[in-house]
């Protein structure tokens, strides 16, 4: 299968190491739009300004409870005239948020084998690489 690079427009603005990180994850640009839109837990990002996503590729359900292997990460900024820290607040507080009216910058996206901690939702490897691309970009 070869990877459809997704194209920066309007509403979506691709870093070169979400670009990457897709590619080696084999995750497509839908697929990570779509644990953006309709993420299962939603957590502060490690850098500054950013807001976490998670979503299971698939689960079962056992005792009334959803369990799953895996989970789909994805991190980004809410670019817009009103994008302070108040609009990222309110993402984090209500999965309601317009997403619409806002340009996110997509920085990254991966997989995570198991289940995540909450509030510690990033592998040591993929922090130490997200903040190097931070410095480089």
């Amino acid at each position: 299968m070869q990877f459809k690079i997704p194209k920066n427009n309007e509403k979506y603005y691709w870093t070169k190491h979400s670009l990457e990180k897709m590619k080696y994850y084999g995750l497509t640009g839908q697929r990570v739009l779509r644990v953006i839109r309709a993420p299962q837990r939603i957590e502060k990002g490690i850098v500054k300004n950013t807001i976490a996503v998670m979503q299971p590729p698939s689960y079962k359900t056992k005792n009334g409870k959803k369990i799953w292997t895996q989970e789909i990460w994805a991190m980004y900024q809410i670019k817009s005239p009103e994008s302070k820290v108040g609009s990222q607040n309110a993402m984090l507080n209500s999965k309601s948020y317009n997403l619409k009216a806002s340009k996110l910058k997509i920085i990254s996206a991966w997989r995570y084998p198991g289940v995540s901690p909450k509030n510690n939702p990033i592998p040591k490897e993929i922090i130490d690489e997200m903040l190097e691309a931070a410095l480089v970009e």
